[in-house]
C-alpha cells in the first residue's frame, strides 16, 4: 500500500501580460492560467506530477514564514 505524504507548499501569484503566473517557493515549479485561481489549480497539478518521482522530494525546501515585499533599486 502506497503512503501519501502531505507537504505545505508556499507560492506566489502575479500577473504577467494577460496571464497569471503561479510560482512555487519550495521547489522550482511554476504554471500559469487566465485567472489567478486557474494558475493556482494548474500549479497544484504540476506539483503533483513533479512529486510523482520520489527523488524530487529531496529538492523540497520547507518554508516556515513568508513575507512579500517590494523595493525600488537603481539599475
Amino acid at each position: 500500500m502506497e503512503t501519501l505524504l502531505m507537504k505545505t507548499i508556499k507560492y506566489v501569484v502575479y500577473k504577467e501580460g494577460k496571464h497569471y503566473v503561479s510560482q512555487c517557493l519550495n521547489v522550482d515549479v511554476s504554471s500559469f492560467g487566465s485567472s489567478a485561481q486557474e494558475a493556482i489549480d494548474n500549479l497544484t497539478e504540476a506539483l503533483e506530477l513533479y512529486f510523482e518521482d520520489g527523488d524530487t522530494l529531496k529538492s523540497y525546501q520547507p518554508i516556515k514564514e513568508t513575507l512579500l515585499g517590494e523595493s525600488h533599486i537603481r539599475v
